[in-house]
Parts: structure tokens; sequence; C-alpha cells
């Protein structure tokens, strides 16, 4: 072939490379020269329809016009529930943080709504916990108030209206559930200062064990001496024991006046501490010894504070409502309970104000040494309203003093609208008797009991010397 020939050939497959037909790079008929499809001088520069090579629908080659295919792209649509942020946009916040707030922790969700609801649980127990008390402590509040005393209308005349009855007046330890009941026998042998006391029987008594049944004895002593115990058989798995026991006690006739005798059945128990059922004092002073006692008496709730002989004190008051001066003179005190090893004490009196159940003002006497027969006379005044003198309760304590230890409570007495019995008696005579003194002796009695009836707190704070 001629050079000049294949010069005249190559712009002929130069166009067609820009023609609709045209063979791409990757394709496999191309043009080489050992190629018998040639084109020749008269061709119109195309593939012809009769040849063999030309591009059928079925042809692997382009189609005929240009044509841009696209890769298949997924297209996911999320739809997302219809939410009006703009109607309330801070709630859609505070749900956003949130659930945010969830996201981080690292716990199932389940797990998280189980704590709120435990913790919610939780804070409605406390916050209930918190009203029953406030309602207890109201209702209490307000029983006291019903029940205290006015003495704003004091005059000179005895105001007989403040005695309220002593304990022992009032059936004391009457018991409000069914204890059971005792038979027992008293009698009093004066030629030889015995007495004798008898245990019979008992029914109908309080299941103090899981079976129903319980393991009854009787215990016996006397009042205040408590010198002698005495106690009966034990009774097994039984509610109607039958003791039929008698017992001795050696006391004169004068103490056999001031005496109790105190009857107590118990439930035993080997392994544990002994319960109470229930016990009977008796007042011996109360009884005509004539003839020999025998009868039935219910089981009363226990006392929960022992008699003990504490020793007797006698004391003045002196009210001066013009001057606003409460005057207590500490006279002597007699049979005090011995507190050293040598038999003696070395006691003296502090004499202390309650106001609104709060320790106020406090002053005591000088000590007297190894006796328990003490003589002091001595006087102390205090500023006390009229308003104040309504509430205010004087607190009478003796005390053993030791040089190298801890003094000691030896009994204790108080007076005041709280108070009963000779206490209250004492101190009503002091405000229908202004500017005038009035002395009493009072027996004492144990410094725990007095504790739990006043209940009293810290000192309280003077209102004029408070800074607001």
């Amino acid at each position: 072939m001629s050079p000049l020939f294949i010069f005249l050939i190559m712009p002929t497959v130069h166009a067609s490379s820009n023609s609709s037909y045209h063979m791409s790079p990757n394709s496999s008929h191309h043009l080489s020269p050992n190629s018998s499809h040639h084109v020749s001088p008269n061709s119109s520069h195309h593939l012809s329809p009769n040849s063999s090579h030309h591009v059928s629908p079925s042809s692997s080659h382009p189609p005929t016009h240009p044509t841009t295919i696209h890769p298949f792209t997924n297209l996911t649509t999320t739809f997302h529930p219809y939410t009006n942020t703009t109607v309330n946009p801070i709630v859609s916040a505070i749900t956003g943080f949130f659930n945010n707030l969830l996201d981080h922790i690292p716990l199932p969700r389940w797990a998280i709504y189980t704590i709120f609801a435990c913790g919610g649980l939780l804070i409605l127990l406390i916050l209930l916990c918190i009203c029953i008390k406030c309602c207890c402590r109201g209702k209490k509040k307000k029983q006291k108030k019903d029940e205290q005393i006015g003495l704003k209308g004091v005059n000179g005349n005895t105001t007989t209206a403040l005695i309220q009855p002593d304990a022992a007046d009032m059936n004391y330890g009457s018991a409000k559930k069914q204890r059971g009941k005792l038979l027992y026998s008293l009698e009093y042998n004066a030629a030889q200062t015995e007495l004798t006391v008898g245990i019979k029987q008992a029914d109908n008594l309080k299941a103090m064990d899981l079976g129903g049944s319980s393991d009854p004895y009787v215990k016996i002593y006397i009042c205040p001496d408590k010198t002698k115990t005495c106690e009966t058989k034990v009774f097994r798995n039984t509610l109607k024991p039958v003791f039929n026991e008698q017992f001795t006690f050696q006391i004169t006739k004068s103490s056999l006046l001031k005496s109790t005798v105190v009857m107590q059945v118990f439930d035993f128990n080997r392994f544990s501490k002994h319960e109470i059922i229930g016990e009977i004092r008796l007042q011996l002073g109360s009884i005509d010894w004539n003839h020999v006692i025998e009868e039935w008496q219910d089981l009363a709730e226990p006392a929960k504070f022992e008699e003990e002989n504490l020793g007797e004190i006698c004391f003045s008051l002196r009210y001066v409502p013009t001057a606003n001066k409460l005057t207590v003179v500490i006279l002597e005190a007699k049979n005090l309970k011995s507190m050293d090893i040598g038999g003696t004490s070395d006691p003296y009196v502090k004499v202390q104000l309650a106001l609104d159940k709060r320790k106020w003002k406090k002053r005591k006497t000088s000590i007297k040494k190894k006796t328990l027969n003490p003589y002091y006379n001595e006087s102390f005044t205090f500023t006390v309203t009229f308003e104040q003198i309504q509430k205010v309760n004087l607190v009478i304590s003796v005390w053993d003093h030791d040089s190298m230890s801890r003094n000691d409570t030896m009994g204790k007495i108080f007076l005041g609208c709280d108070a009963t019995g000779n206490q209250l008696r004492h101190w009503a005579d002091m405000l229908s008797n202004p500017r005038r003194p009035v002395a009493q002796w009072h027996s004492l009695i144990s410094a725990e009991q007095v504790n739990s009836t006043l209940a009293l707190k810290k000192k309280i704070p003077i209102p004029n010397k408070m800074p607001f």
C-alpha cells in the first residue's frame, strides 16, 4: 500500500471516531494492519447495512444514540412521626434532653425505669412517715393543751379543782387486755410480827408461748424494803395453774401499814428472759387484819417503776405575784438511801426550774458530810412571772457528792401543773396563799421516773438575752 493511500485513509478513520458509530477503545473490533475489513475509497466512511459487523439490538456494541447510564442507588426513606415542635418547643427540648441523658447511661432502659420507680416509691414512703409523725405529734400537743391547768383564776381560797387524784386513786395499773386472775390469801400474826401470803391458783392467764399456752409461776415480795423475794413452782403448758403455796415475811405492825405486797405472775423461759404476764399490788395499810383475806383479783399491767424507799425531804414554797418572786426553802431530809461503803452519804439538794419542758434555772445547797438525815434550812429565790408560774415545774433532787467519781442521784420529786397527788396539792396551796410560805414533807422517787415523766430538754434560751 502506497503512503499516499494511507494518508488519505487516516483522516477518514479519525472522522469516524466522532461519528455515532465509532469503536470504543475497549472494543474487540478495531482496525489492524492485517485486518481484512478495510474501507474502500468509494465508501462513505461508515459500515454498510450489509456488513457483518454492524450494531444490532442484540449486539454488544453501544446503542445508536448516546445514553447516560447511572448506577442503581438504593434510596431509603425514613418516616418520622409528626411532632409539632412549633406548638410546644419546651416540651420537645426537655424530651430530647432526657432521651440524650438516658442514652449516655450504660444500662438498659428497663433497668433505668426500675431504678426510677423504686426511688419514687422510697420518697413516697418517707413523706408518708413524716406526715404520720407530724400528725401524731400534733395530736399529743393538742391533748396536752387540753389537759393543761389554767391558774389565772387563782384567788385566796384553796383551789380544790387543781387537785388531781393520785395514781393509786385512779386504779393505777388497770389492764386494758385480759391478763387473767389470781386467787390469793393474806394473814397477819401481830404476836409473831409475821405476814403470811398464800398463792392458791390462777385462771384464764394470758398465753405467752406460740402454742397458745404459758409456763406460769408467781413471784412475791414486799415494797419498799424488798428484803425478801419468794417464788412458786413452775407449771408447764397451762393457763389454769393450781399452786397452793404459802410464804411468810417478818414485818412489824408499823412497817406493815406503810408497805405494799406485790404478786407478779411470770411466764418461764429456759433460754430467754422471763416475761411478766401481770401483777397485783395491795396497800397493806388499807386491809382489815381482824380476819384472813382470801379473794380473786384480776391481774393488772405491771408497773413501769418499782417502788423503793429513797427517803423524804421537807421544803417550803412561797410565791409573791406582785414581785414575781418564787422562794424555795430546803429545810431537811431524813431516811436517805446510803450510797457509800460505810453506810452513809454526803447529800446535797439541787433546786431546778423547768419551763416548757426545758431546763431553765438551778441552784444547789451545801454538802452535808456522812449523814442520812441532813439539815439545811437554805433559801433560794427565783424571778418567775405569773404567766410563767402557770407552765413552770419545780424539780427537787437529792445527790450524793463523790470527790473521786461522778455524783449519784439519790432521789427526786417535782411539783407544778404537771404533777399529781401531794405534789400538785402543795403547789396549789402555795398559789392559793400568796406571800405565805407553805411547808410539806414529800417522799422521794427514782430519778428515772421523774425524768421519763418530765422529759426535759436542754436549757431554754431566755428571750430578753437573745440577739434577735
